[in-house]
């Protein structure tokens, strides 16, 4: 029996920037699992062109990789910058008139994945400063939220949302895992 190929994945081992968990303490924890998670979806997402990041799932699913990086970008928008730090931000891509305006704005266009990658990175920028700032995980925030809470929340919505992006990558092109 031959061992196990790493071809199929998205990285080795070796070459992997998520970390392997051993954190101490809380913060540390929480900090470096949303940041995994972040890497996750990068990973995920590495490598593919417009055509690819804009395929979307299966019908009738408006489900694609752009359209969960945009979806991701208004999600730190609206925890971090707008519940926590208490600015007021409207949402890039999301509308009460369009509640899937981040996934129907997510086409096969080179300039619309520049300005979703910007705005998520942006967003994760902001976020990352801001938890910085703050030395209490207690602290609440603008609308209300302990910011030890609004960062669990943030690790599961990324980890519900990769399993999705897992999927979406293996039906492009076979590359599973991780």
């Amino acid at each position: 029996m031959s061992g196990f190929a790493w071809s199929n994945m998205f990285v080795s081992p070796e070459e992997d920037p998520r970390t392997e968990g051993g954190f101490t303490g809380e913060r540390d924890t929480l900090v470096n699992y949303l940041r995994d998670q972040r890497l996750t979806l990068e990973l995920k997402c590495a490598d593919l062109d417009a055509e690819q990041l804009a395929a979307r799932a299966v019908e009738p699913s408006k489900l694609s990789l752009l359209g969960l990086v945009r979806h991701m970008a208004d999600v730190e928008q609206i925890w971090f910058r707008v519940r926590m730090a208490g600015f007021e931000a409207p949402p890039r891509y999301w509308t009460e008139a369009n509640k899937d305006a981040d996934f129907d704005g997510a086409v096969a266009d080179p300039e619309v994945v520049k300005e979703a990658f910007a705005s998520w990175r942006n967003e994760i920028a902001f976020a990352e400063d801001y938890v910085d700032s703050v030395d209490d995980l207690g602290h609440t925030g603008a609308s209300g939220g302990a910011l030890r809470e609004v960062m669990i929340h943030m690790i599961e919505e990324y980890a519900r949302h990769n399993g999705h992006a897992d999927l979406l990558r293996e039906r492009i092109d076979g590359r599973i895992g991780q």
